[in-house]
């Protein structure tokens, strides 16, 4: 599952540049709520197909932590889903999702704390330390 979110993270990141760049110079009938809500949308998207890419690298290095950080992925890719595509859908289609935007927002601040915590995990994997 490594390799699947670090090809994930990848081809995320890559799409993330793609969508900044219509946002930004694609489409002239788009207006300033359409191209605020593509750019942070890349941008989230971006920042957070690099975190399945740390994630994946540390599934590799710390394997006897890899339970917190795989849901540390599927909270990165929630937090996507549900922040990223909702905004990417209030942009091209008009239809009004910004209530799932918070879930994503969420989803993607408790991938974070999952990260940092199997971080500081000790060595035996039982309870914080440094």
């Amino acid at each position: 599952m490594d390799r699947i979110f670090f090809a994930i993270g990848s081809l995320l990141a890559g799409l993330a540049v793609g969508a900044g760049a219509y946002g930004a110079h694609g489409e002239p009938a788009l207006d300033e709520d359409q191209v605020r809500w593509i750019a942070k949308s890349a941008r989230y998207q971006m920042y957070h197909g690099f975190g399945l890419i740390f994630v994946s690298l540390a599934i590799s290095h710390w394997r006897e932590r890899a339970a917190l950080f795989y849901a540390a992925g599927w909270l990165f890719l929630s937090g996507i889903v549900l922040f990223s595509g909702s905004l990417y859908v209030m942009a091209f289609a008009g239809l009004d999702l910004g209530y799932m935007t918070p879930a994503g927002g969420i989803a993607f601040m408790a991938g974070w704390v999952l990260m940092a915590y199997a971080g500081l995990l000790k060595k035996e994997g039982k309870g914080p330390g440094l």
